[in-house]
């Protein structure tokens, strides 16, 4: 990804080798890869898809980080809190820019369509959120919506950049989809567990970080759900009014009292039952195994 992303620019470059350098699992590109394993050796279209996806990943990333003000990513200082918010706007769109040129380097129309529907569901996913955040009266329904757009809507491009990058289509193309799509919920969702019950120095961001910004996730919104509404409007006033040091445990043993985490554990698992089945239409395989590997360590994962 470094030689794609190289520039002229001095600093643009000091900062794209910063981004290279501190960059993630790569999940998004793995899934790409393990799924267009299942039709044979992925071609240099699915790699350059698999890039492609990534790139357009992390430039959401950065700027994430500026409408969150988010001081630490992955464990290490966020690009604007180096750099600042103009320089990560920036560098942000110069990213997003790259991914559109990769991608027209393809001439191929579909790729094109899954990754501008993509983009499009990526940012109304984002400013749900922010819609949302001002209220504080986020349904299930509506989460659940969100995180389909914010993290599902990605992991589902992946999967099927896989299959049309691989000649494939029809219903191989729509069930491998759908079970990018069934991942990034349930991954999303164990995210959001571990807002809660991760270590900062495991996870690699302050713990309750959610609830400090104002955002409602599943495991709050069960137990705001199944609390009686005196106890649930109390919290609610707290996380509105900006949680002090010392009102984080009363949030946290308000979830852990209504079950919160169990209740989004089991929706995590089951949505990972639901993407295993998408793949019932494929013979068991190495690589088929690969996938299911890559979905149980969506739900199990630490950090």
């Amino acid at each position: 990804m470094r030689s794609i992303l190289s520039s002229d620019v001095k600093m643009v470059d000091k900062v794209v080798r910063y981004i290279v350098n501190h960059r993630g699992k790569g999940l998004r590109p793995i899934l790409t890869l393990l799924s267009a394993r299942l039709f044979g050796v992925p071609s240099q279209r699915t790699i350059k898809a698999a890039v492609i996806a990534e790139l357009l990943h992390t430039a959401t990333l950065v700027h994430d980080d500026v409408v969150d003000d988010a001081q630490m990513r992955r464990g290490f200082l966020s690009i604007n809190a180096i750099w600042k918010n103009k320089v990560s706007v920036l560098v942000g769109d110069y990213l997003l820019a790259k991914s559109l040129t990769e991608t027209l380097d393809l001439r191929d129309f579909e790729v094109l369509d899954i990754l501008s529907v993509t983009a499009r569901r990526m940012s109304r996913g984002e400013l749900l959120q922010i819609a949302k955040v001002r209220k504080l009266d986020i349904t299930e329904e509506v989460y659940l919506d969100m995180i389909g757009d914010k993290t599902g809507a990605l992991l589902a491009a992946c999967c099927e950049l896989a299959a049309v990058t691989s000649g494939q289509n029809g219903e191989v193309r729509e069930n491998l989809k759908q079970f990018g799509e069934k991942i990034g919920l349930a991954f999303q969702i164990r995210d959001d567990i571990l807002d809660f019950e991760g270590r900062r120095s495991v996870i690699g961001k302050p713990i309750m970080g959610d609830v400090k910004e104002k955002k409602l996730t599943l495991p709050l919104i069960h137990a705001i759900r199944s609390a009686k509404w005196q106890e649930s409007r109390k919290i609610i006033k707290k996380i509105r009014r900006g949680l002090k040091r010392s009102e984080k445990q009363d949030v946290l043993d308000f979830i852990h009292q209504h079950k919160g985490i169990e209740y989004a554990s089991e929706a995590a698992l089951n949505l990972k039952d639901e993407a295993l089945t998408c793949l019932d239409g494929f013979p068991e395989s190495p690589e088929r195994k690969l996938l299911v590997d890559f979905t149980n360590f969506a739900v199990t994962r630490v950090k």
